[in-house]
């Protein structure tokens, strides 16, 4: 399970970068023409919403889930006061994109809320996408797992959807890394924790998606950040590629929109699944800090 769970980090790392060249292109057309299949990690063109990075490198998504595993690391349990300070720390000076969530969390606090309530009402599922180092600090305690993934979800997203999935997908990473088929363990979640829940629906609409291709799938539930939208298109990835993770992954970066959110979690799930073999080497070896990740990792009991 150990080299699983290494595997189920990198692999939402991973995810992430491979997001970055493309990310929030809605345009498949254009991501077809200008980028092709996006097999390798991509540099972001000069007009796009992360121009200050580099190939290798993440989003803000991937940046927060850094600081989260850096936190954990550091203090071998999750603290939410350090967890808090070091993402608030990282948006000090921030040489990124800064999105809606992130600008309303920071300035609730400023405002004096404390950081039980700064988080903002995003619906977007960033907030659930950023677990995988919860995961692995917690992955011999479901309980522990899913009260910290939901605690730091409503930090910076304070809404039930997006605290809900967070839930959901750490109780599939837990099963899936026990060895459950990721769409057997999606399943018999949504049946046990969620029944009278959207995201149960989602999950329906998702599996049922299987024999349609990704683009258009993705392009019939929503492109965008929304919960609503990336949710099933998540569930789709997951469940058509189960085996496949370079797959998974280029299919969602093809699909546009925000391919990052949805990318982690997918990156996460069959990471866990598949493990560190399936995981393209020349996407870890292009990883600007794949290195300092498993250093990381291996500080975690």
């Amino acid at each position: 399970m150990e080299e699983d769970a290494k595997a189920m980090v990198l692999g939402s790392f991973l995810a992430d970068s491979l997001s970055l060249g493309v990310h929030w292109i809605y345009d498949v057309n254009r991501i077809k023409k200008e980028f092709g299949r996006v097999e390798n990690l991509l540099k972001p063109l000069l007009d796009s919403y992360h121009p200050t990075k580099d190939r290798g490198e993440f989003t803000h998504y991937g940046d927060q889930a850094m600081v989260l595993l850096e936190s954990v690391s550091a203090k071998g349990r999750f603290d939410p006061e350090d967890f808090f300070s070091r993402w608030r720390a990282l948006f000090k000076d921030y040489h990124g994109y800064l999105d809606q969530a992130t600008k309303a969390t920071l300035q609730n606090f400023a405002s004096g809320k404390s950081i039980q309530d700064a988080g903002s009402p995003s619906s977007d599922l960033a907030g659930a996408a950023r677990i995988a180092p919860l995961a692995f600090l917690l992955r011999h305690n479901q309980d522990a797992l899913v009260k910290a993934a939901t605690a730091q979800t409503h930090m910076t997203h304070n809404n039930p959807l997006v605290i809900a999935s967070a839930e959901f997908f750490a109780r599939v990473c837990w099963n899936a890394l026990r060895g459950t088929p990721p769409t057997a363990a999606i399943s018999s979640v949504a049946a046990e924790h969620f029944k009278a829940s959207p995201l149960s629906e989602w999950v329906k609409k998702g599996i049922d998606s299987r024999d349609k291709d990704s683009v258009s799938a993705i392009a019939t539930f929503g492109q965008s950040c929304r919960v609503d939208h990336a949710f099933p298109s998540t569930v789709h990835l997951i469940s058509k590629y189960e085996n496949d993770f370079k797959e998974a992954l280029i299919q969602c970066v093809i699909s546009g929109g925000d391919s990052a959110a949805r990318g982690m979690i997918v990156g996460m799930v069959l990471g866990a699944h598949l493990g560190e073999k399936h995981l393209p080497q020349e996407w870890v070896l292009s990883l600007k800090r794949g290195k300092d990740i498993v250093r990381l990792l291996d500080m975690i009991p």
